[in-house]
């Protein structure tokens, strides 16, 4: 009796080209320690919201960095940006917090 070949594994749909660029683009914007510290210490404070300066100071980080990796995960949707005055708090998305609580696991 011969030895029969494992069947090969059959690949299923394939990820089309934009939603692959999409996907490798919101990976990008959270394969970052700062990013993901981030986004959890948004969700672990009391409002689930800060302001970069508040972020800054928590991370021991300046401004304009802690400025920089907001503007990517802003740009990706993970967080949103509300005016109050002088200062402007940082949230996640409503529509990506699931997804944000997936990658802090």
């Amino acid at each position: 009796m011969t030895a029969q070949p494992a069947p090969k594994p059959r690949l299923g749909g394939a990820l089309e080209r934009g939603a692959a660029e999409e996907l490798a683009r919101t990976l990008r914007a959270v394969a970052d320690p700062t990013r993901l510290q981030i986004l959890s210490i948004i969700l672990g404070s009391a409002d689930e919201r800060a302001t970069v300066g508040q972020l800054a100071d928590t991370l021991g980080l300046r401004q304009p960095t802690v400025t920089h990796h907001v503007r990517i995960l802003l740009d990706d949707g993970f967080v949103t940006r509300v005016q109050d005055g002088k200062l402007g708090w940082i949230s996640v998305h409503p529509e990506r917090r699931a997804a944000v609580e997936d990658f802090l696991r």
